[in-house]
């Protein structure tokens, strides 16, 4: 593995940084504080090309490596885990029409993504399917017009309130059938840059082949408050044969695969609140001073930030040989995957934490980032699998 970035990378990383210094960080705990999606920030990673990082060369014009891809997502990151979950979703959520649709299906459902900063949601988790996904009863059925009918409901859907595409995960024929599908949904456009989405609670929307999408009240979460999420209900959508992503029944396969590629860019959010964490961290602690000195030279404060500094190495390692192993499509990219994943998640929560400590009493003021950082580091160690889910992986590809 070759450790220097190449000069394509490396503008990447220096864009995104200057973004995320310019229009984030100066901001942020304000912006927060409101709520509300913010769309204008997402719109201008649209327009500098750091959305939509899975769209293949032949629809976008241009084609983003998932070791480029997660040296942006870990740099938006550092600026905010909501805003780059929000970004990172969009991919989590055309990935698998990147990797398994026809030509047709590309243009179809990734072509309008690359022509304007639309957003999508990726549906999978169920009030009663969590990280087992094969308790899910969404399902596609055909009705008497011989087209698919998707009828079912999700939850903890990012992005819902502002999507105009949804990639749905659903049973195939019953809700208690043992296949797969995923099928897209593209949804009637509507105000994306309208704020008060953000608190709307049960609209509807229409499904362009057909049938109602219903989106339920947003989520008021502990953190990530920057990335939107709530429940969404499909009733009676007409799904075409187009709209069915590869082979109907090999659903689960082309999940696992779409996870493979997910995790690392998890892990990535999780690389840049750690950083962001230990280097908020270190500026309070050299500004600061308890007992005559200043707290980052206490040998017991210098102990926590050489233990921070390490969390944060150790998952930036494990996050680019995952991305490697992804990038050349290794036959053991899941198991690092989820060794990344789970590093990262827990390189946030230790730093966060951690930093929270060493800030004192300080750290338990809102109007301190450190306070934030640590509302957002726990959802890591969940969404994408939950770390023992990341064990079983680890331990079946062990054995």
């Amino acid at each position: 593995m070759d450790f220097n970035l190449n000069d394509e990378q490396q503008m990447y990383v220096e864009t995104v940084r200057r973004f995320v210094k310019g229009e984030i960080l100066p901001h942020i705990l304000e912006i927060e504080k409101k709520h509300l999606f913010p769309y204008d920030i997402i719109k201008k990673a649209w327009e500098m090309g750091i959305l939509n990082l899975s769209i293949p060369k032949s629809v976008k014009g241009y084609e983003i490596d998932p070791v480029s891809s997660a040296l942006i997502i870990k740099e938006l990151s550092y600026g905010d885990t909501g805003i780059s979950t929000s970004a990172m979703c969009n991919d989590l959520a055309n990935v698998v029409i990147a990797q398994q649709g026809s030509e047709e299906q590309q243009q179809r459902f990734l072509g309008p993504f690359a022509k304007a900063p639309l957003i999508a949601s990726f549906c999978l988790t169920e009030p009663g399917a969590g990280s087992d996904n094969s308790s899910m009863t969404t399902f596609i059925q055909k009705g008497s017009s011989g087209r698919y009918i998707l009828n079912g409901a999700k939850c903890f859907i990012t992005n819902a309130n502002f999507a105009s595409q949804f990639t749905v995960f659903c049973k195939v024929g019953k809700p208690a059938s043992q296949l797969m599908g995923c099928v897209i949904v593209p949804a009637d456009s509507m105000a994306k840059n309208d704020p008060v989405l953000s608190k709307a609670e049960n609209f509807e929307l229409n499904a362009l082949s057909g049938g109602k999408i219903t989106i339920g009240k947003p989520e008021d979460k502990l953190g990530q408050r920057l990335s939107n999420t709530a429940s969404v209900t499909f009733e009676d959508v007409v799904i075409d044969d187009g709209q069915i992503i590869g082979d109907r029944r090999l659903g689960f396969k082309y999940l696992v695969e779409v996870l493979d590629f997910a995790r690392p860019m998890v892990a990535a959010i999780g690389v840049g609140l750690a950083r962001r964490a230990l280097d908020v961290t270190i500026e309070y602690t050299r500004q600061r001073k308890q007992f005559g000195q200043r707290i980052c030279d206490l040998p017991v404060a210098r102990e926590t930030l050489v233990a921070m500094w390490k969390k944060v190495e150790l998952a930036d390692l494990a996050l680019m040989k995952a991305a490697v192993k992804v990038q050349e499509k290794a036959e053991d990219r899941g198991m690092y995957s989820s060794l990344a994943k789970n590093v990262a998640a827990e390189a946030a929560i230790f730093c966060a934490n951690e930093g929270l400590h060493l800030h004192g009493g300080y750290g338990f003021m809102s109007e301190y980032e450190i306070s934030k950082l640590a509302r957002d580091a726990h959802i890591i160690d969940i969404y994408e699998g939950v770390r023992e889910v990341q064990h079983m992986i680890i331990g079946r590809e062990l054995v």
